[in-house]
């Protein structure tokens, strides 16, 4: 690539163009005989996906068949029958946890499963919008930048931005994200497993109305604690938190009443545990609301389906993707031949 480029820029906004030498036959082709490698990868891996998808897909179905088949529905959550031990079991109920979550440092608390602390700085994010036309004989690139002021849940580093004067950000938050879990989750009385507690994942945010502003510092401003000297004009490095909130739990909470859920496990004492079928899966459902088996393994077989076909689009798209490329050489020779042709009836 040649060192030659020019550049415009503003605050804002930058322009830098670039330019390197048309390339050539042999070029052309050393590029085109590597997609060729990646085009026959790519052509691999589609079949491979496609054919696993289809094993994939039928041994969750007939998992699910088997779970249906076998499934006991409780009729009392607050008692623990031995009879059901080992057994896949299905009932519905309200969520119960020991104590509140709290967040001392903004002095909030919720009878939850879980509390999530957003932490989101003011921060330079960089666009880049490209283009390449040629010109006397050269490929030339226009790479366009533009810089705007967002807040971001993750740090920006500027350190990669094309130009970091003027649009630098810090390195690290002051105040990090985070989510608290309620250490024993129940439904009357049984005790969730781990993998059921991480699908209660269907996060509210709180209202922040009724809270005061928990240091002089900080400011709150409608859902959302600033850190910040004028919430309504934030500069880069500020700070705002907000909190969300997932599977209530408390029964006179302001909020409402618990959030009920439907799960269908197995019983190993007064503990809800995954279940493995006769086909090798793992069967562990959680679903919210109060629903029946035959509801819940129909939602898993809707699931179970989609999947099926985004995979199967993505083997498809992989196999186009590998042919295109193989194919690609052949654009290469043919083009050069008619050209080489050319240029023979001319010099005749």
């Amino acid at each position: 690539m040649s060192g030659h480029f020019s550049d415009t820029s503003s605050k804002k906004e930058k322009v830098k163009i670039t330019s390197e030498p048309k390339p050539g036959f042999l070029e052309r082709l050393s590029d085109t005989a590597g997609g060729m490698l990646i085009g026959l990868a790519a052509f691999s891996l589609s079949f491979y996906l496609l054919f696993t998808n289809e094993g994939r897909a039928l041994k969750t179905a007939t998992s699910l068949d088997e779970g249906l088949s076998l499934v006991v529905p409780l009729d009392n959550i607050h008692s623990v029958s031995q009879q059901n031990e080992g057994k896949l079991v299905h009932l519905s109920g309200a969520l119960r946890t020991s104590k509140p979550l709290f967040d001392p440092s903004y002095g909030l608390s919720i009878q939850a499963v879980k509390l999530k602390r957003q932490v989101e700085m003011y921060q330079w994010v960089e666009y880049e919008d490209s283009k390449e036309y040629e010109e006397n004989g050269e490929v030339k690139k226009e790479t366009r930048y533009s810089y705007n002021t967002e807040w971001k849940s993750e740090v920006v580093n500027s350190r990669n931005f094309d130009r970091e004067i003027g649009h630098k950000n810090p390195s690290a938050m002051a105040v990090e994200s985070f989510t608290a879990i309620a250490p024993d989750v129940q439904v009357g009385s049984f005790f969730l497993s781990k993998g059921l507690i991480e699908k209660i994942d269907s996060f509210k945010q709180m209202s922040l109305s009724k809270l005061e502003d928990p240091h002089a510092d900080i400011t709150r401003r409608g859902d959302y604690f600033y850190h910040s000297e004028n919430p309504g004009r934030p500069e880069v490095g500020d700070l705002r938190v907000s909190f969300f909130y997932a599977g209530l739990s408390g029964d006179k909470s302001h909020r409402g009443p618990a959030d009920v859920v439907t799960m269908i496990a197995r019983q190993r004492g007064d503990q809800l545990v995954s279940y493995q079928t006769k086909s090798g899966d793992i069967l562990q459902i959680l679903y919210p609301g109060d629903l029946s088996a035959e509801e819940v393994f129909q939602k898993e077989h809707e699931s179970n389906t989609m999947k099926t076909w985004g995979l199967r689009a993505a083997g498809w798209l992989a196999m186009f993707v590998g042919i295109n490329l193989m194919t690609r050489i052949l654009y290469t020779l043919g083009k050069s031949v008619i050209i080489n042709r050319a240029r023979f009836r001319e010099g005749i």
